[in-house]
């Protein structure tokens, strides 16, 4: 009884948890705000029917040396990728100082941990348990992610690319720390690298078709 009702609460986590994702991002946001309460409950409920520990979800220290030196392997790949995109379409090769200030990148870091925590501490932990290969489960919640980003045309394909890669590392070291710094890099350097015409200020949903100034 108890692993049917695992497997269920699973299925729900990586369908109806970014269904409900994309309905508060779409409709929620705007006509009742207070609904971001349920993904808190949602997450926590989660975390108890499925009996996960600090190591299961990636909160923990004693490994973060063996994730950091995984994360400096595929974030700095994908970080010179994005130098490279950025100086090819003219970028300023001068990083604005709003875009790396301290408090600007602790409050994105903020963001992207909460986002690690709904993406591999919920989203890949429950795909793993239902998908049992390592590249496809990545892949499939790579999918996931990208489909939180849309309709950004920067976003979308970035986002598949750096969340089947982030869940990937997550499923072989299980640490969230090193990938939340590595996606608030990954993060700030995109908004360098492609014209603001493009990519809207990183929006997503409703929110990108508001003109950028």
């Amino acid at each position: 009884m108890i692993s049917r009702i695992q497997r269920w609460s699973s299925l729900a986590d990586v369908t109806l948890f970014p269904a409900f994702i994309l309905w508060f991002i779409w409709r929620l946001q705007f006509a009742a705000r207070w609904t971001w309460m349920i993904f808190v409950i949602w997450i926590t409920a989660s975390f108890l029917i499925h009996g996960d520990t600090p190591k299961t979800l990636g909160w923990r220290a004693d490994n973060l040396w063996p994730a950091t030196r995984q994360a400096l392997k595929y974030f700095g790949v994908m970080l010179a990728g994005l130098l490279v995109i950025g100086l090819a379409l003219g970028a300023s090769p001068h990083l604005p100082p709003n875009l790396i200030s301290w408090h600007r990148l602790w409050t994105y870091f903020a963001f992207c941990l909460l986002q690690q925590i709904a993406l591999n501490s919920l989203v890949h932990n429950r795909m793993l348990s239902l998908v049992h290969n390592e590249r496809a489960a990545a892949s499939l919640t790579g999918m996931i992610f990208a489909g939180c980003h849309w309709p950004n045309p920067v976003l979308v394909p970035l986002t598949f690319i750096a969340g089947a890669a982030m869940a990937y590392m997550f499923g072989r070291v299980r640490n969230i720390i090193p990938l939340a710094i590595g996606q608030a890099l990954l993060g700030s350097l995109v908004f360098w690298a492609f014209p603001l015409a493009w990519h809207h200020h990183l929006r997503v949903g409703p929110g990108y078709y508001n003109k950028p100034q």
